[in-house]
């Protein structure tokens, strides 16, 4: 008799200090999906990255006999696509939806403005840094800390950001990636969270969370070979 074939793991690309990754990771757990983890930086790793994803961008997901998936988003969409409606982390189509893009839209805002400037520390020397663009980013970038500090303090009577009073409701994807971009400013560009005190206490107590732990790495520098987290 032959044996049976273990089918290959589920791998998920990327360094856990990537914001990107690490919303893909932390969804992932929430909603029981095993992956095997492939810890590889955009920096050192960004031929081998390149292999899976040929803009050597993360996270890459590759799915057991199946194709690469690239972009955070699309990951996720996946993810919800294969657990169904009931246990996806967006909500269905309607206010909670548009709510959950909302926060979405201002956080990603907010970890696309502290990219730019880490990479502009990352790939240009010290000398060539451009003081007025890197202004203009930590401006746009404070606007949305700023609507997502607002967001926080009209949630502050519940557990999560949709939903309903305390007690109710459950973690979506809001919850998530607003923790992971915002960590990833704070300790990156690094951006003090003491002006936003409500999404400050929001995300410490997220990032006290189990799985919030478990998937969290330190930020990294790259060197100036490397490509972008997406």
């Amino acid at each position: 008799m032959s044996a049976t074939s273990t089918p290959p793991p589920t791998l998920l690309i990327g360094m856990f200090d990537s914001p990107f990754v690490r919303r893909v990771a932390i969804s992932m757990s929430l909603l029981d999906q095993p992956f095997e983890h492939r810890d590889w930086s955009v920096g050192k790793d960004f031929d081998r990255i390149r292999e899976y994803s040929p803009l050597g961008r993360v996270p890459v997901l590759v799915p057991a006999g199946g194709e690469a998936l690239t972009e955070s988003a699309m990951i996720l969409e996946h993810l919800d696509d294969l657990v169904g409606p009931e246990r996806a982390l967006m909500p269905p189509p309607g206010a909670q939806r548009r709510e959950a893009l909302r926060i979405l839209a201002f956080a990603t805002g907010a970890v696309e403005k502290a990219l730019q400037i880490v990479g502009e520390r990352v790939f240009r020397p010290e000398e060539k840094w451009h003081a007025p663009y890197l202004e203009r980013c930590r401006t746009q970038m404070r606007g949305a800390l700023g609507e997502l500090d607002k967001v926080c303090a009209a949630a502050a009577d519940r557990d999560w950001l949709i939903g309903g009073a305390s007690g109710n409701g459950r973690m979506t994807q809001a919850d998530i990636t607003l923790a992971c971009f915002v960590t990833y400013a704070h300790e990156a560009v690094p951006e003090p969270l003491d002006a936003y005190p409500a999404l400050r206490a929001r995300v410490a107590r997220y990032e006290a969370l189990p799985v919030f732990r478990r998937y969290y790495a330190p930020f990294f520098q790259p060197n100036a070979t490397g490509a972008a987290s997406a």
